[in-house]
C-alpha cells in the first residue's frame, strides 16, 4: 500500500512561528560565549568525560541503566562477568566509540540531518553491539526479528499509539526527509529549528526496527556541531534525560494529526511540533548554561582546590597536588620535566607528588615520558562537576 509522505508534513515550522526564532538566537549567543572557556587540550579531555555523560544518559532514556563508574570500567576493558551488565556495558562502549568518531571527524561526508547520516550511526553501533542487543519481539506474535546493523527494517512496528510507514513506503519518507532538512535550503535560524523538528521526524519515520532513539539523538548532537552550536563540551542527552517523561510525551504529542483548520495545513500537528521544538530548543540552552557554570575557570578551579586540599588532608595526595593540576587546568598540558618549577619543590619530592597524580590519573599521559594533562578519574567527577550524574550514580 502506498502512503502519502504528506503524512508527515510539516517537516518545519513556518519561519517566525511562535518563540523559536528567539530561542534559536538565544542558543547561539550562549554557545557563542561558551566556546573558547577552556584551553583546547582541556576541553578534549572535558569532552572525553561529557563523551561517556552522553551515553549514559541516552541509555537511562531508553530504559538501560548503567552506572558511570562501569561505563568507566568497560572503557578500560574491564568488563562485569555479569552477563547482563558486561553486555550494557559494551553497549556504553560501542556508543562511546560512535560519538569519538563523530567527534574526530570520521563520519561520513554528508549532512548529519540526513537518512545516509542515520544509516552510518545505526551501522557503527550496532556492529559493536553484543549479539543479545540485536534481536527485537514483536509484542503481537512474539516472533523474534533480526536487528541488522544499518539496513532499514522489512516490517511494521508500532511505537506507543502510532504506526510508522510500512517498510515498503520507507524510501519515499526518507528521500523527503532529506530534502526538507537539507541546509542549503534554510537559513541559518532555520537550521537550528530543523534540528529539533527533524529530531522528531526521523522518531515518527522510525527507519529501523531497532535503536532509532540513540540514532536520532546522535544525529542531533552530530548537526549541532555541524554549525558550531554545539560543542564536546555540552550533551542535549543530558537534559532530555532529566525530563525524560516529558520528553517521551511531547515526541507522541507530534505524533498527533492537525487538530484543527488553524492548526498549519499538514496531516500532523503544527502546534505539538512547535512545541517539541521549543522544549527541544530550551533545553540545548540549558545545558550550555549547566556546562558553562561548571567549567568557569574561576569556579572550577576553587573546586578542584577545596577537593584536593581534602585529599591532602586524608593523606591520599601529597601537598603541592593543587599546584600541578592549577598548571593543568590553565595551560592544557606541561612538560614532566617543569614539575619542580611548578611545585617550588627539589627532584624527588616534585616527581614522588607526579607519580601520585599520574597513579590516580589526576594526570595523564599518551606516553611514560610524554607531557601531562588532567585526566579527569570517575571518582573526582562529581566534586569538580557536582551533578553532571544524578546523585545517586
Amino acid at each position: 500500500m502506498t502512503e502519502s509522505i504528506g503524512l508527515m508534513e510539516p517537516l518545519l515550522p513556518p519561519e517566525a512561528t511562535g518563540d523559536l526564532n528567539d530561542l534559536a538566537v538565544d542558543l547561539v549567543s550562549r554557545a557563542s560565549s561558551f566556546a573558547g572557556m577552556l584551553n583546547p587540550v582541556v576541553s578534549k579531555s572535558v569532552g572525553n568525560l561529557v563523551r561517556s555523560m552522553n551515553c549514559y544518559y541516552s541509555n537511562l532514556i531508553e530504559g538501560h541503566d548503567t552506572t558511570p563508574k562501569e561505563i568507566d570500567r568497560a572503557l578500560a576493558e574491564n568488563f562485569s562477568t555479569e552477563p547482563k551488565k558486561r553486555a550494557l556495558q559494551k553497549e556504553a562502549v560501542a556508543h562511546i566509540a560512535v560519538q569519538e568518531m563523530i567527534d574526530e571527524g570520521l563520519a561520513p561526508d554528508v549532512h548529519p540531518i540526513s537518512s545516509k547520516y542515520g544509516d552510518w550511526i545505526h551501522k557503527e553501533f550496532c556492529d559493536r553491539l553484543p549479539e543479545e542487543f540485536l534481536w527485537v519481539e514483536n509484542p503481537t506474535t512474539g516472533e523474534k526479528i533480526k536487528v541488522v546493523s544499518g539496513k532499514h527494517r522489512d516490517g511494521t512496528v508500532t511505537v506507543g499509539r502510532h504506526i510508522p510507514p510500512l517498510p515498503e513506503n520507507l524510501n519515499r519518507f526518507l528521500v523527503r526527509f532529506d530534502e526538507a532538512y537539507d541546509p542549503n535550503r534554510l537559513s541559518k535560524l532555520q537550521r537550528i529549528v530543523s534540528i529539533a523538528a527533524s529530531h522528531h521526524r526521523y522518531a515518527w519515520i522510525h527507519p529501523f526496527y531497532d535503536g532509532n532513539g540513540r540514532v536520532v539523538r546522535l544525529m542531533s548532537y552530530a548537526a549541532l556541531k555541524k554549525i558550531d552550536v554545539g560543542s564536546e563540551l555540552w550533551s542535549v542527552a543530558r537534559g532530555l534525560a532529566r525530563k525524560k517523561e516529558e520528553y517521551k510525551a511531547l515526541l507522541q504529542a507530534a505524533d498527533g494529526s492537525r487538530r484543527s483548520s488553524r492548526d498549519g495545513r499538514g496531516s500532523l500537528s503544527q502546534t505539538a511540533l512547535v512545541g517539541f521544538c521549543e522544549f527541544f530548543l530550551n533545553i540545548c540552552i540549558d545545558q550550555v548554561e549547566y556546562m558553562s557554570s561548571l567549567l568557569d575557570f574561576k569556579t572550577l578551579s576553587e573546586r578542584m582546590r577545596i577537593h584536593v586540599e581534602e585529599m591532602i588532608a586524608f593523606k591520599e595526595l601529597p601537598k603541592g597536588s593543587y599546584a600541578l593540576l592549577r598548571e593543568a587546568l590553565l595551560v592544557g598540558e606541561f612538560e614532566r620535566g617543569k614539575v619542580e618549577d611548578i611545585t617550588g619543590l627539589k627532584d624527588r619530592a616534585a616527581r614522588e607528588i607526579l607519580y601520585t597524580l599520574v597513579k590516580k590519573k589526576f594526570l595523564v599521559s599518551d606516553t611514560p615520558r610524554g607531557p601531562v594533562r588532567l585526566g579527569f578519574p570517575i571518582d573526582v567527577v562529581e566534586r569538580w562537576f557536582p551533578l553532571l550524574y544524578p546523585a545517586a550514580k
